[in-house]
């Protein structure tokens, strides 16, 4: 990552210890996850122990300190999407991508996660790409989905 894209997003939040979180959520949203050199940076400059950054980047889930694919793909395997078949559409997903939960490929293009449940159960199985929820999945829909997403 790009140290200036970091100094910029540091100077936006006016070099302040309380923002951390915001800054590494700014970060992350840059870069799709936060870069050890990126941690350095807003240890130096906002004056905080880089083990207490190291401690929030590792515990909250919405940060990354391993590459992710530009595009996340979330897959429901909640009861309702359970019921309704979600395996199947995490296998599909699986052998499409080449991906196991939790990996990223080569390209970053994908990273597949699963997840406990989505919020929108009367549209399962759900899979969420980038936050957009594709509801009603089947198998032989998913190619189709996965190939808008460059």
């Amino acid at each position: 990552m790009d140290m200036d894209k970091v100094d910029q997003i540091i100077d936006k939040h006016n070099c302040e210890a309380s923002s951390l979180i915001q800054v590494l959520l700014d970060i992350q949203g840059a870069n799709n996850w936060l870069p050890k050199e990126a941690l350095d940076r807003v240890a130096e400059r906002l004056q905080v122990p880089l083990t207490r950054i190291q401690h929030i980047a590792t515990f909250y889930k919405a940060f990354s300190v391993v590459p992710k694919g530009r595009h996340g793909v979330h897959i429901c395997l909640g009861t309702a999407c359970h019921v309704r078949g979600a395996s199947r559409i995490l296998d599909t997903v699986q052998d499409i991508t080449g991906l196991n939960p939790g990996e990223t490929d080569l390209d970053l293009k994908f990273s597949l996660e699963t997840v406990n449940c989505l919020g929108c159960c009367a549209l399962g199985p759900v899979m969420e790409v980038d936050g957009k929820v594709h509801g009603k999945m089947a198998p032989a829909k998913i190619a189709d989905v996965l190939k808008n997403y460059d």
